[in-house]
């Protein structure tokens, strides 16, 4: 495997896969049916631009981060600028048989307007691979529905209104992706439930042991990787499931051992804090108050 290769235009992207010439400069719609070039395999791809792939019928494997993923039926995976992939295999049947689109857009396309100052609202687009978005039929032709109205938008003359309704279009479209994301921790229920219950024993498991002293406090990207998923989906199914994201669980486990630390024990706040994980104390003592509205020294008396 060589470097990493880097695709920073919508034009570049059509050039490599054999694709024909872009109708817009910053947007594109691709069926996978119609690429030209085979993929290139086990060369990793960093991407500048926002990709959202649909998957229909057989399954191609990606690396993405550092798992493998089966890209399989009915899924949609998002991908945000700057992160990397690398296609690892495809059968001859499921190349001769791709189906599915693949949205392409850069963000100069949305840097100036709304949407793109609430891009990181939509935080499935730094979700794991394994986090995609699984679709029924209905949800599925809904996004196509609303991608092909992208498409016909820009296939069209360029006018005043084609940049405003490629954009709402695509907000509309990624609002539907909100909902849909809804749905999956709604049905995942019981699942999500297991997640939850894991990570308060984990964080039980974590404050009551040595590990804040030796590793600090526990960072919202240092539990989902231990929990084995993205900051951002790990925070978002426990919100579903609980009302509290990540942090918030994270604050409330860590004030409940320094209360009984507190009350427990004859420690100094000082101590207590390192006990803790805090490298500074007063960073202990700003949190318990923020917390609690008492410092520590209060609570104790």
């Amino acid at each position: 495997m060589g470097n990493i290769m880097r695709i920073e235009s919508i034009s570049q992207i059509h050039e490599m896969i054999g694709y024909e010439k872009p109708k817009h400069p910053l947007i594109t719609f691709i069926e996978p049916s119609k690429i030209k070039a085979k993929p290139i395999i086990d060369q990793q791809f960093s991407i500048g631009l926002y990709s959202i792939s649909l998957k229909n019928g057989h399954e191609c494997k990606l690396k993405y981060g550092r798992q493998y993923y089966d890209f399989q039926e009915g899924t949609l995976m998002f991908l945000a600028p700057g992160q990397t992939i690398e296609p690892v295999s495809v059968s001859e049947k499921a190349e001769s048989e791709l189906d599915g689109w693949i949205l392409i857009f850069h963000p100069d396309l949305i840097r100036k307007s709304p949407l793109g100052k609430k891009m990181n609202e939509y935080s499935f687009f730094s979700y794991d691979s394994h986090e995609a978005l699984h679709l029924s039929d209905q949800e599925r032709q809904t996004v196509t529905g609303i991608v092909k109205t992208i498409e016909n938008e820009y296939s069209q003359n360029i006018d005043v209104h084609s940049q405003d309704l490629i954009i709402s279009n695509l907000e509309l479209f990624l609002n539907y992706c909100n909902r849909f994301y809804g749905r999956q921790f709604f049905t995942r229920t019981n699942v999500n439930r297991d997640v939850a219950t894991r990570f308060e024993e984990y964080l039980q498991s974590y404050f009551d042991s040595d590990k804040p002293e030796t590793r600090g406090l526990p960072s919202v990207k240092f539990c989902a990787q231990d929990m084995g998923y993205s900051p951002n989906y790990l925070s978002d199914l426990l919100k579903k499931e609980t009302g509290k994201g990540t942090q918030e669980h994270i604050h409330y486990y860590l004030i409940e051992k320094a209360k009984t630390l507190l009350l427990g024990t004859e420690e100094p706040v000082s101590q207590i804090a390192y006990s803790l994980g805090f490298e500074y104390p007063q960073h202990f003592s700003k949190l318990f108050k923020n917390k609690t509205g008492m410092s520590p020294a209060e609570y104790r008396n």
